[in-house]
């Protein structure tokens, strides 16, 4: 007798709009072609919350080989009315090669054309409303338009 598990469900929590500036190309390294995109600005909404992504922070990338970049960003977002929360994003973004050299150029790909996922982490202050977040998992998916990433995420319950 074989019992299948269940999978976890999802449920949304927020959407962020990450507002980015040209890279800085570091160039072909031991560990692939690194790049680090400086984070400006941008927007988030939750259910019941809304904040602004600080300009501070990065996404620090490694493309291991042409069709496959393994992305590590840092950020803030300040919700409106309440604390400051850290988000420490991992993603795997990967498609055909030249869907993500247009990708680099600043072009508009579709969102079909990249697999684009990610495991943040987010953290806030233990005395906020949003403590709860320090003790859950979340994932994501993400869409990188020509001056902007657009972030999913969703708690693992």
């Amino acid at each position: 007798m074989t019992n299948t598990p269940s999978p976890p469900a999802l449920t949304w929590f927020a959407s962020v709009d990450v507002d980015v500036d040209q890279p800085i190309t570091i160039g072909s390294t031991t560990d692939g072609v690194r790049r680090v995109v400086p984070i400006r600005g941008g927007r988030a909404h939750g259910d019941g919350w809304v904040g602004t992504v600080l300009d501070a922070g990065a996404d620090f990338q490694q493309y291991s080989s042409p069709g496959l970049a393994h992305l590590v960003a840092s950020y803030v977002v300040e919700v409106e009315g309440g604390p400051r929360l850290l988000i420490e994003n991992r993603a795997l973004r990967h498609g055909d090669p030249e869907a993500l050299e247009r990708l680099m150029k600043g072009e508009t790909v579709s969102r079909d054309e990249i697999y684009f996922r990610c495991f943040p982490r987010v953290t806030a202050p233990e005395d906020s409303d949003l403590a709860w977040v320090n003790s859950r998992l979340f994932v994501g998916t993400g869409t990188r338009l020509p001056d902007s990433v657009r972030l999913d995420f969703f708690t693992v319950e």
